[in-house]
């Protein structure tokens, strides 16, 4: 799906996304990511909920956001609630989806100044 979004500042905007790949900026990516606002990690271990560990969401809790939306992947999958445990201790709220409403969701909070962090898994 393409998605546009202007902000007219230097930020981290997800353009499209579909399967194998998720478009920030003009690059394509095809693993999973984290995206910021003002950051872009490219080199995400997890690439699937199955694979996810509390270090990755320890990980996760160290940056600076609000709230974090986690992309699951073409379906919505939940993790274990003790896996999750590091972002709900650091006080940041977590909203668990599939990667292509995260993408959407992260774009409207982006657009609207919130700290947002979105760690995407790719869609397969």
């Amino acid at each position: 799906m393409q998605i546009q979004l202007e902000t007219g500042g230097r930020h981290y905007l997800i353009r499209s996304y579909g399967p194998g790949q998720i478009t920030v900026g003009e690059t394509a990516y095809r693993s999973s990511l984290i995206v910021l606002p003002d950051r872009l990690f490219t080199d995400w271990p997890p690439q699937s909920v199955a694979a996810l560990s509390v270090s990755h969401m320890q990980d996760l809790a160290g940056l600076d956001c609000e709230v974090l939306l986690l992309g699951t992947g073409q379906l919505l999958r939940f993790p274990p609630a003790a896996i999750l445990a590091p972002l709900t201790n650091a006080g940041i709220g977590i909203e668990v989806m599939d990667t292509g409403a995260a993408c959407r969701t992260y774009n409207i909070l982006m657009g609207e100044g919130r700290r947002v962090a979105a760690a995407l898994m790719p869609i397969v």
